[in-house]
């Protein structure tokens, strides 16, 4: 359906730093639901209840933000720089200061507003990430080792992982394996043989990442060198390099605005890739807060901060093995996404679906919903183990079981019993049963932008489903309710036709069961045609 376009009534303002800010009221109608802006919002969404005015250009609460707002309706709303939005009073009220904001109507459900918006501002590129990502789970060394990252200890994980049943997939190594940031040489007392421990996990069967970021230790040879050359950020109305605060401390940046900085970072990934084996990257921070050109000056002029962040997105295309956690637009692009960390609670657990799906619906359909358990580094330290709720790392990893990716960080077989650690096992057995299935939703995604993990309502327009948060669609085939609760039961809506469980028992769809899911079972249908 073509796309129709509406300019809803606006008046300028003055923003912040003497800019001209122009606002856009959007009436919701009637049994109207919106969704958009930010993936850690996912959990608020569709927005029923009222948003204080949040900041795409300086805010992103962990995760990728996108300047996009979807309707049940039809509608979009599409704007190429970002916009401060409030959504009260059935309005949903946008500042911009590059105009007005088009309100256009491509059709009369959430499915057609999605994927006119794809086509018209983030096709997909016909390429998807390595199948691998999709297959099997991904092991993160972060939860374990914190910044203790060294050889020994990533050698015994890996070979735990094979010890204990699990499936070899991609390894990361995470943050403090290197000598200081902005060098990517490891630490020799901690590594003594780098190029060793790499051969030695592709000998296992791993993928090996290893964890990076845009920042340069101040006082460093990198530092000198590379500010001599005009790599950095610079401070605002000045020559010398900008210093931020960030969560590990206060660096210099590069500012990949420059192509020459980009030129040298990927030069010099590529480098260490062929003298370690290293296989791909996580890409690290990138956060819009980090750019604010209030505060710093680009080789770029008048570059936004989220142009900053989509560089630094960039970079990943050079990388088939990669991840990002900030994001700004780029969707339907071969990046491989995760939610940001959550923390070891049943409300964080119950927060990935939402957002999985607010990820799927702004184009991110590679997305990994964090780590199982949660990647909060907080929930775990000093944490005894004897006072670890076991359970909720079960439903955790049903919940991954079933998404385009799982993600294991803190070791199962250290915090869970034999016998939840069998029902963990079981999970990561049923991802690996379902990857091909996986790969193929990925597929499509990377040929039409469709997301894998889809909300209920996307699928079964008119249904009532359009605040549904705790089942999703796989695909177009599986529909998926887990447990996110610490309750062992719990209610599902069948959308309709005829539906066939995980136990092979069948329901005629269009009504609502209560069952009682035992902490081993995860609850899933397939579509019976």
């Amino acid at each position: 359906m073509k796309s129709t376009l509406f300019i809803l009534f606006s008046w300028c303002v003055t923003g912040l730093f003497g800019q001209s800010m122009q606002t856009t009221t959007v009436p919701l109608e009637r049994g109207e639901y919106w969704w958009g802006g930010v993936v850690a919002y996912g959990a608020r969404m569709p927005y029923l209840e009222p948003v204080k005015e949040f900041d795409l250009a300086l805010q992103n609460r962990n995760n990728q933000v996108v300047p996009l707002f979807l309707s049940s309706k039809g509608r979009y709303i599409w704007s190429d720089q970002p916009f401060r939005f409030t959504v009260n009073d059935s309005v949903l009220e946008l500042k911009s200061a590059e105009g007005q904001i088009a309100v256009r109507q491509a059709g009369s459900t959430l499915r057609e507003a999605y994927l006119a918006a794809s086509r018209n501002h983030f096709p997909p590129s016909g390429v998807l990430p390595p199948e691998l990502f999709f297959t099997v789970p991904q092991y993160n060394t972060w939860i374990e080792l914190m910044y203790n990252q060294n050889q020994k200890d990533i050698l015994e994980y890996a070979d735990a992982v094979l010890a204990n049943g699990f499936p070899v997939g991609v390894l990361m190594i995470d943050d403090n394996w290197q000598k200081y940031y902005g060098n990517f040489e490891f630490k020799p007392d901690k590594f003594p043989d780098p190029k060793g421990m790499v051969k030695a996990l592709h000998d296992k069967g791993f993928k090996v990442m290893l964890w990076i970021c845009p920042f340069v230790s101040a006082d460093s040879p990198e530092y000198r060198e590379l500010s001599a050359k005009g790599y950095f950020l610079k401070r605002k109305g000045s020559n010398t390099p900008a210093i931020v605060h960030w969560w590990n401390g206060q660096s210099a940046c590069f500012d990949f605005t420059n192509p020459e900085a980009v030129r040298y970072y990927v030069s010099t990934l590529k480098k260490m890739q062929a003298e370690y084996g290293i296989d791909g990257f996580k890409l690290d921070a990138g956060d819009n807060s980090f750019y604010n050109p209030a505060y710093v000056d680009s080789y770029q002029q008048g570059a936004t901060s989220v142009e900053h962040t989509m560089a630094w997105m960039k970079i990943g295309l050079e990388f088939p093995f990669n991840e990002y956690r900030a994001g700004w637009r780029m969707g339907g692009e071969a990046l491989v996404q995760r939610l940001g960390d959550k923390h070891y609670t049943y409300p964080a657990l119950q927060s990935l679906i939402p957002e999985m799906i607010a990820a799927g619906l702004f184009g991110y359909a590679y997305t990994c919903p964090d780590m199982i358990g949660g990647g909060q580094i907080a929930s775990f330290v000093d944490l005894d183990v004897k006072d670890f709720d076991q359970d909720l790392i079960v439903r955790s990893a049903q919940v991954h079981a079933l998404m385009p990716m799982m993600q294991f960080s803190v070791a199962p077989w250290r915090v869970l019993d034999q016998e939840r650690l069998t029902m963990v096992r079981k999970a990561a057995a049923l991802h690996q049963q379902f990857g091909n299935y996986i790969v193929e939703c990925a597929k499509v995604a990377a040929e039409t932008g469709e997301p894998i993990v889809r909300h209920m309502a996307y699928t079964f327009p008119g249904e009532g489903f359009e605040t549904c948060k705790d089942q999703f669609m796989l695909g177009e085939r599986y529909m998926v309710a887990p447990v996110v609760t610490k309750e062992n039961s719990r209610s599902i809506k069948l959308p309709k036709g005829r539906w066939k469980d995980d136990q092979g028992k069948l329901y005629k769809g269009g009504q609502t069961i209560s069952l009682e899911i035992p902490l081993e079972r995860l609850v899933y249908f397939e579509k019976v045609r």
